[in-house]
């Protein structure tokens, strides 16, 4: 088989891994002495003949302050991202982001005398095509397949647009694989001796993302030849990083600058695009030796002799960080929860977890690393370098594909729900968060109105109970459908996630054979507030969001019986005793009241007398079926 190269395609470093008969390594540029990672850094310049060349790594990084508004650096947050969600960040980038179609991110760069759009994927394609370019010098032959790592909350859009990335530089990404697992199944390794099953925490705090996986581990063994990675729950922030670190510090010196200095600048974004990368780089290189040291100092030159000095402390920088310690310890206590780990459940942990990883640059950071040891009672386990864990454990899975190691199984999950709009603007989920994946489920449905020859079918992501409240992936149409009366047709909606987590939706109307399906590409990711509100209201809101759902599920098959009954009580009633039709119309009026005072406000119904109402009417309405039938059957006799 070819070679399968493992890609952690960083914010602000990537890497690329070979895994063989020896185990996975880091391909180095050159020499055991050359660096393993790649700057996640590019800068386009005026090529030969009007084209563009682009520079990628360490000279784009190292000069990004001459040449601030043509280099590009942490693309990654704005990978399937819109300008809108986007918005928060853009007045600390030195590089100008504009909009492009469905609203999408694009990045404005000047090359020469012109300016040229480029997107995100583009961007980190020219870091994907460097990491090929290394990965085929160290081994000596042509690299055309890869594993790349995304973030476990990275969605559809985002999933794709990292594809679509890989698919610009000439590699097919043969699977995408959250980052959290990669560092288990780099990990797992070293597990192989030990045939204890056991519970695993990875804490993932990079450059622009965060994520915390909860994972069992199950080695093979003489009764069971393969290895399990099973993740058990996720939960994480695609916008918690080490690049918010830089912006608070940014925004540290840009206030006591203005204050000290007398800038006439209201915020950092109206600061020259040098200035801005200037201000950043200050920033990354406080945070950097306040990991080592107890204090550090800075020194910004302004122009015209005035000069900013100060000294950070590190309790002082703990404080100003703790907020966002804290984010990321309140994801880890959500995946908690929905593995089902409890605090002090009786693991070796007080966490309820046998062993605490930490992958990441951002996780050297001593208060990281004392917080997360604090929640989970552990010592977080740092055997591997965090900023080389990922892309080994994607060489992992490479090599897995490719043949080279057997013996070993990987379980993903998917990190929120998916199903479909139905009637009166309600969800069906068919399949749940968490749920492993490769993951399929099917579900019938039927209409709501007669006649219907095109049927919509609404994909929508999220925890609540009603589309308003949940995000919607993508529409799509079953139609030629032949006229059916309502409730007739056999609606057959499938949906399957593959192993990279990308969501196809596929709908069989039976009767007729009609077929449709989406491939599910939204136009952009989900945004720190949406991943907050989707999980927090689903709690939140759970008891009201179920009643309105039961309410909204009970106008529709309401409808339904009082349309079929109140049709044959029309026609069939001069067959039927008065007394019972009378019965009949008492119970239809009754259930046609509640349908109208629903739709007019779902609370202003007893949901249980709802359904006790409509419970008795079908009850009821057994002998007007009988009498229904029986017509049919004298009727086919005439014919006969």
């Amino acid at each position: 088989m070819s070679v399968i190269v493992g890609i952690d395609l960083g914010t602000t470093n990537s890497l690329v891994a070979f895994a063989d008969g020896a185990g996975p390594r880091v391909l180095l540029a050159g020499g055991e002495d050359a660096s393993a990672l790649v700057p996640s850094v590019v800068r386009y310049e005026a090529g030969e003949a009007g084209g563009v060349r682009t520079v990628v790594g360490d000279d784009a990084r190292e000069r990004a302050v001459e040449f601030p508004t043509s280099t590009i650096s942490s693309v990654k947050r704005l990978m399937g991202r819109s300008l809108a969600e986007a918005s928060g960040e853009l007045g600390y980038l030195s590089y100008a982001v504009v909009e492009g179609s469905h609203g999408q991110c694009r990045v404005s760069v000047p090359v020469g005398e012109r300016t040229r759009t480029v997107s995100p994927q583009e961007v980190s394609a020219e870091i994907l095509r460097a990491l090929k370019a290394r990965a085929e010098a160290a081994l000596g032959e042509a690299v055309e397949k890869a594993v790349v790592t995304v973030p476990a909350y990275f969605d559809d859009a985002q999933r794709q647009a990292t594809r679509d990335a890989g698919r610009l530089a000439g590699l097919e990404v043969v699977r995408i694989v959250n980052e959290p697992t990669a560092a288990a199944l780099a990990y797992g390794l070293g597990l192989a001796a030990d045939t204890r099953e056991r519970t695993v925490a990875v804490y993932d705090l990079g450059g622009g993302t965060f994520d915390v996986s909860i994972l069992r581990l199950t080695p093979a063994n003489a009764d069971n030849p393969t290895s399990f990675f099973e993740v058990l729950a996720t939960a994480g922030d695609t916008r918690l990083g080490g690049d918010d670190v830089d912006n608070l510090l940014v925004d540290l010196f840009f206030r006591e600058m203005r204050t000290q200095l007398g800038l006439q600048v209201e915020g950092v974004g109206e600061l020259a695009p040098a200035t801005r990368r200037a201000l950043r780089r200050f920033a990354e290189g406080v945070k950097h030796r306040l990991s080592e040291a107890e204090s550090a100092s800075v020194r910004i030159e302004a122009g015209e002799g005035m000069v900013y000095e100060r000294a950070i402390g590190r309790e002082e920088f703990e404080g100003l960080i703790t907020p966002w310690v804290e984010r990321s310890l309140d994801a880890c206590r959500r995946a908690l929860r929905d593995a089902g780990r409890a605090m002090g459940d009786g693991h070796d942990g007080a966490g309820g977890v046998d062993a605490v990883v930490l992958v990441g640059g951002s996780t050297r950071v001593p208060l990281v690393r004392r917080r997360v040891g604090d929640l989970f009672g552990l010592e977080p386990y740092t055997a591997l370098d965090p900023d080389r864990v990922v892309a080994l454990g994607a060489a992992v899975q490479a090599s897995i594909l490719a043949g080279e190691r057997k013996g070993a199984l990987l379980l993903d999950v998917i990190p929120l729900s998916l199903g479909i709009e139905t009637v009166g603007g309600a969800v069906a989920k068919l399949i749940v968060r968490n749920s492993q994946v490769p993951a399929r489920a099917t579900e019938m449905f039927s209409t709501s109105v007669d006649g219907q020859t095109s049927i919509k079918i609404h994909v929508l992501q999220g925890e609540r109970e009603m589309v308003e409240d949940c995000r919607s992936l993508g529409v799509f149409d079953l139609k030629g459908l032949p006229p059916m009366p309502a409730g007739v047709p056999q609606v057959e909606v499938e949906f399957l996630v593959d192993a990279n987590g990308v969501l196809s939706v596929r709908a069989h109307e039976r009767r007729s054979g009609k077929r449709a399906g989406i491939q599910v590409v939204p136009n952009h990711g989900l945004t720190r507030d949406e991943v907050e509100r989707i999980e927090a209201e689903s709690l939140t809101h759970a008891r009201e969001d179920m009643t309105r759902h039961r309410v909204v599920d009970l106008i529709a098959n309401a409808a339904l019986d009082v349309k079929w009954i109140g049709e044959r009580l029309a026609r069939f009633k001069s067959e039927l005793e008065p007394a019972y039709a009378a019965e009949l119309d008492a119970k239809l009026g009754e259930v046609r009241g509640y349908i109208d005072r629903a739709r007019a406000d779902w609370r202003s119904v007893d949901a249980n007398a709802f359904a006790k109402a409509k419970d008795e009417l079908d009850r009821a309405s057994v002998r007007l079926q009988e009498v229904s039938i029986a017509a049919s059957l004298r009727a086919e006799g005439t014919r006969d």
